[in-house]
């Protein structure tokens, strides 16, 4: 059964602000869009069931799939809504303060990423709760834990944006390991290569190490030796077409590049290894 709808709101103290106040609570089904508006505060919107979309300046247009959280910066041009002919659960908390704002600076709240799609529904209606509670008991005291549980609203979302971030480059750092394996025996751009990922050099490197262990340059070496000494040890090709078949056309080079690793000459592996 759907809650009636509820709209509360507070001004902050006019002596002595605190530095996070929450000035607005409600709850509601909606089924139309909230459009071009600008708000003068800060403003949290959970988005219980429904889907459709958000506009602001900052993000453009994102799709919106409940259970979700929508976060709103004051003065910031915005339009959000369920999709046409449909509607969606939604509660909302308004706030204000100096603390808010660093909150943004900080980047616990984004502009330019004001949707967080929640894993756990249940824990943020719990806080929600909470918040609405104290928002209606309206004491000091209450107001003040109202606020505290605020930040907790922003500290949770946040840690589930970077959950969700983290399995995203989870899987694409995945990806460029599988390319680079497909690859491993030409020679590869790696700045080029982690273009392609959609990451700077220095944070696919950074990435790379962390899947791997190795950096791309020494995982591609890795692959190339071991290929190679599978090649001594069941073939005849003579070392320059082992290199060659590797991806390196110097054979002296890769005879280097191989006692550096194995701590023997190509032509001493196989006589030590060659299966007969």
């Amino acid at each position: 059964m759907t809650s009636p709808p509820l709209a509360l709101y507070r001004s902050p103290p006019s002596v002595n602000p605190p530095a996070l106040s929450v000035t607005g609570f409600g709850r509601q089904r909606i089924a139309v869009h909230v459009r071009q508006r600008r708000l003068p505060c800060h403003a949290v919107v959970l988005v219980e069931t429904g889907r459709g979309t958000l506009e602001t300046e900052a993000a453009g247009k994102l799709t919106i799939e409940g259970p979700a959280l929508l976060w709103l910066t004051p003065g910031s041009l915005h339009s959000y809504g369920p999709a046409e002919g449909e509607s969606w659960e939604e509660q909302w908390a308004l706030f204000e303060g100096p603390f808010a704002s660093s909150l943004v600076r900080q980047r616990l709240i984004s502009e330019t990423a004001p949707h967080v799609a929640l894993s756990n529904l249940r824990e943020t209606q719990q806080l929600f709760a909470a918040l609405r509670a104290d928002f209606t008991d309206g004491s000091a005291l209450a107001l003040s834990s109202a606020a505290a549980t605020l930040h907790r609203i922003v500290v949770q979302s946040a840690r589930q944006a970077d959950a969700a971030t983290d399995t995203v480059a989870g899987a694409r750092i995945e990806a460029a390991v599988s390319a680079l394996a497909e690859r491993a025996f030409r020679e590869i751009d790696m700045q080029q290569l982690a273009a392609e990922f959609d990451m700077s050099p220095a944070t696919f490197r950074r990435r790379f190490m962390a899947a791997t262990g190795l950096s791309p340059k020494a995982f591609q070496l890795r692959l190339r030796i071991d290929h190679a000494k599978q090649l001594l040890t069941t073939s005849d090709l003579p070392i320059e077409a082992i290199a060659r078949e590797i991806g390196i056309d110097d054979a002296f080079y890769f005879s280097r590049l191989f006692q550096n690793r194995e701590g023997l000459a190509p032509s001493a592996f196989r006589g030590r290894y060659r299966r007969q």
